[in-house]
Parts: C-alpha cells; structure tokens; sequence
C-alpha cells in the first residue's frame, strides 16, 4: 500500500527545502510575526486573489513604514493596489500594496535572489554574528558568489541591476523581514534550490529564529498542511513512527512509499492494483493530460470520495470505478479540525446537509471500509468514527499535537509545538540553519521560444472550482495565453487573436490576452494547460515543474 497526499503537487518543495534549513517543514513563523517585521518580500505567490486576510497584514505592514517588494513575472492588480473591504480608507481610495515590483523570467528566480545576496555582500549587509554563532554552509556560498559575475545574473534574471540595487537598499535598510512564497517558486524542477536561495537571503541577513523574522511558504487548502502532519504521506519522522508501532504495532518500512507522480507511473505500468481518492482532482492536477488518463484508466478499480462532481470522475476513473459523495466539512454533525500555514489548529462547528439522503461524513466512510476490509483485533472502527475518540488517539501519536485531544475545552485551538522559532535554535541534528549553494538551472529556451507558466485565475480555489472571469487579470473567458506587449508586436498579434501554442507534449489553440508581463514569458490557466505540460519533476521534492516550460506561440494559418 502506498498513501500520499496534495502537497506533493504544490509545496511539497518548501517541506524539503526548510527540513533541510532548519529542521521543519513548515513556516518558521506565527501571524504576530508579520505585525513585527518592517520588511516582507513576496515571491511566487498572489495573495490578494488566494489570501486576502494576508493582504491586509502588507498593507498594516507599509502604514507602519515598512517595505513590501513583490518578485513575480507577472504583473498582478491586487499586489499593486487593493481595496480591503473592512477598512474604510481602503475602499475608498484602494490601499498600495508593494513598494517595490520585480519582474524576473519564468524559472530565473535563483538568478535574482543570488543576485540580491551579491548585493547584500557588497554593501556590508551580511549579519556575521549571526551566521558564525546560528549557521552552517556560508562558506561555500560565499565563494559560489564570488564565482557569479553581475552580468551573468542580471542576464539570468531579466530583472535590470538598477532594480536590484533598489532591492538590496530596501532589505538593507530593514532590521526585521519576512519572505512568503507559493506555487512560483515550488513548480519548477529546481524548485528546493529556489527555496533555498530565499533562505539563503534570510539567513545572511540573519532573518530567522527572530521576532518578526523568518520563512513562510503561503499555503492553501485549510488541510494541505494537516493532513502531512497526521501521517498521510510516503514517509513520516521517527519519532512518529516509533509512536505508532509502540501503541498500535504497526511496523511503518524502512523505505519510503510511493509519491504521487510514482504511483502515477505505477499505474501506467499496470502496477495499481486499487486507488482510494479522497477529494481533489488527481487527474486534472497531473502533467500531460493524455497520460495521466491513461495511467488512470489502467486501475482496475478506483474508490473515489468527493464532495463534487469532477472531469477526473470520467476522464481518469478506473476499470471499475466507485464515487462515494460524502457531506462537505459544514455539513458534518461533529466538529473537524484544520491546521493553517502558520502551524495554528483550530476547531470548526459541523452542520446541517444541504440535501436529504444517505450522505456520510469521510470519516464514516472510511471507517465503514476499514471495517469491512481489515482484521477486528488492531482497531474499534466504530469507535473511530468519533472525531473526540480520533482527536485522543492523534494527540498520542503525532509530534506537537497533544493539546487536539482538549481542544472542544480548550477554546478550540491551538499552536503546534516545536515548529516556529523566535530564538535562533534549530530543529537540526548540529542546532543550527544550513545554508545551501544554489547552481543557476540550465533553463535557456532557444530563439523563437519563450518560457511558460501555469497559474490560478482570480477565484479559482482548485481543480475543481473555479471561474471563467478574471478580474485581476481582466480576462472574461479561460482558453487564453497571457503575453507581453512587446512580444505581441514582434509577432503581429492582436488581442483576443486566436492563436497555437505548442510545447514537446503537444498543442492548443487559444486566443491571445495581452498583459504586463516580462517579455519571452507566457502564463496560462491551470488546469487546461497541463494538456501541453511535459512529465518533468524536481528529483528531490518529487513535484512536476509546471512551470519553466518551453513554448512557442505561431499565429493561426
């Protein structure tokens, strides 16, 4: 058996990344840290459209006179200006958002963060305190720097040196910063090297382990994070997997399982014999829309557990294929439990269901299948279908979790020990931050290709439910591909012209949407455009690079 789950397709990069940095997975933060900090850099993410409440932390952030620089391709309305609706000022007159907007290459990220640290050299930036007493590795970077012309990564990065150089007066001017990232960084088959050139910055600057410092990937789904920590992944930490054979006598192997893409791969080789989905959209999330049908439809039988109806129900559904429609969290009788990026747990109140029937919760449909399939002796499954039981048996178990079995009398939430640091001692095995060197990817698209890039739409919440308008973006319709100006002159395209986008996986015909976004780069929707996208992963992240794509646009015939 083989058991994953959705961060491997999103910030499953970060998880390896900050493990290696500082011994956690997960934000180094809690929420108070960014109402201390005068400096945040957002990389890779659009918090106005997927987390608004975070939005108003950046602009709080510039009222107190602090700095906000946005790293993205693309240029987003909501990261220029917003209106937060329960600020008066704010919808009256929008509120500025950034200070400062770099606008790299797809895929040039390393480039510009190597390059912001060069900067931070060269001025005298680097807190040598703090990495002598707190880090490892700075060595190495040092040199690795040394070795980097400025022409060579300014030429990587596409961002010009003059805006750089405002970068590194903005960080150096700042006595405490946070750095956020999300998908933008963590899709590209060097996606752990992006995250560690950020941190990289952060700890040179000494900006971890610190009250209003440190690293915070921007998650999503309020479980994405959760169900990591409960164990539904390839390998869990020793110390949980000793709690699980001491109280339960279950041996967890040697060896990791399968991830997600693995199993995909298994499953085109013949070599699934069943799947369980539990939500999500496993089909449309994949690469190369073709195969992932394929690899799908070659289960023989397929248990699917969804709140609603998807594509992958009919284009990636097994032999046999079961779809077991269960009440959605605001439905369910008993109270759940969600873990957020910044490590918080906190109750929330079941429901009513919206329609009459026969509908279950997921834990009762598990737990009817356990029931049915496994040995009596381990396990009381009707006991387990009670959320305080499962609750009691998760605090045994998981590491920083033991105050969920009082949470219902304890004010119904807490924060997760041993995973946020405001003291520079480190979850390592020395106690220390590791610095990591960071070749630049060999990502250089020929004449005539440009560099592609998936992304969300405004409201798009997943796979499944999403809009066709966009109003960040101004697009009233999906099957677009994003271009610049300037790229749109060179090739006599109009707006709104149809046109042929073409990768080495295969082609589609959608109509050009011109927006401000770095010339030689181009942004489509996900997940139509995961149609065209090739089967390429980060070796040790295991996610697909749904980004750094190579594409060329040719007007229709």
């Amino acid at each position: 058996a083989n058991i994953h789950n959705c961060s491997y397709y999103c910030h499953q990069a970060s998880g390896v990344a900050l493990s290696k940095i500082y011994g956690s997975g997960t934000s180094s933060i809690v929420l108070d840290d960014l109402a201390k900090a005068d400096l945040a850099l957002v990389a890779g993410s659009n918090p106005a459209s997927n987390h608004p409440r975070l939005i108003t932390q950046l602009v709080n952030l510039r009222r107190r006179g602090g700095k906000v620089i946005v790293v993205n391709p693309l240029k987003e309305l909501g990261l220029v200006r917003f209106r937060i609706p329960s600020d008066w000022r704010s919808m009256l007159f929008s509120s500025r958002v950034s200070d400062l907007y770099l606008q790299p290459h797809v895929g040039a990220d390393i480039a510009l963060f190597k390059a912001l640290l060069k900067g931070v050299i060269e001025r005298g930036g680097v807190d040598m305190g703090y990495v002598r007493e707190h880090t490892s590795g700075w060595g190495d970077v040092e040199a690795d720097l040394a070795g980097s012309s400025w022409e060579d990564l300014i030429d990587a990065c596409g961002v010009p040196k003059s805006q750089v150089e405002r970068a590194v007066e903005l960080i150096l001017r700042a006595k405490r910063g946070v750095f956020l990232w999300a998908m933008g960084l963590t899709h590209h088959v060097h996606g752990v090297d992006n995250i560690f050139a950020l941190g990289n910055l952060a700890l040179a600057r000494g900006w971890l382990g610190k009250p209003g410092t440190g690293l915070l990937p921007v998650r999503g789904h309020s479980n994405v994070q959760g169900v990591g920590s409960i164990g539904v992944s390839p390998a869990v930490r020793q110390a949980f997997a000793a709690k699980l054979e001491e109280l339960y006598g279950i041996r967890v192997p040697e060896n990791p399982g399968q991830d997600t893409f693995a199993s995909m791969m298994a499953a085109e080789a013949g070599k699934i014999r069943a799947a369980v989905l539990l939500g999500g959209n496993l089909f449309a999330s994949n690469p190369d829309r073709e195969w992932a049908s394929r690899a799908l439809r070659n289960i023989p039988f397929t248990a699917y557990i969804s709140t609603k109806l998807n594509e992958g129900h009919i284009h990636g559904r097994g032999r046999t294929t079961l779809i077991l429609p269960p009440l959605a969290r605001d439905e369910e009788s008993q109270a759940t439990t969600q873990e957020s990026m910044f490590n918080f747990v906190r109750m929330s109140e079941g429901g009513t269901p919206s329609v009459q029937g026969e509908l279950r919760s997921e834990v009762e449909i598990i737990a009817s299948l356990a029931e049915r399939i496994l040995p009596e002796s381990r396990f009381n499954w009707k006991a387990l279908r009670s959320h305080a039981h499962l609750r009691a048996e998760i605090a045994k178990v998981v590491p920083g979790y033991s105050a969920i079995a009082e949470i219902e009398r304890a004010g119904g939430e807490f924060q997760i020990e041993g995973r946020t640091f405001h003291t520079p001692e480190f979850k390592t095995p020395d106690g220390k931050a590791h610095f990591h060197v960071t070749p630049l990817p060999e990502f250089a698209p020929a004449k005539g290709e440009f560099r592609l890039m998936t992304l969300r739409s405004e409201g798009q919440f997943n796979t499944v439910v999403y809009e066709e308008f966009d109003l960040y973006r101004g697009n009233d319709r999906r099957d677009v591909v994003m271009l610049s100006e300037e790229d749109a002159r060179i090739l006599s395209i109009a707006e709104g012209e149809r046109v042929r986008v073409e990768t080495e996986v295969g082609a589609m015909e959608v109509h050009a949407a011109i927006v401000d976004i770095a010339p030689g780069n181009l942004a489509m929707y996900y997940p139509e455009a995961n149609a065209i996208v090739p089967r390429r992963i980060d070796s040790r992240s295991k996610t697909p690079a749904f980004k750094s794509i190579r594409a060329r646009i040719r007007k229709r015939e």
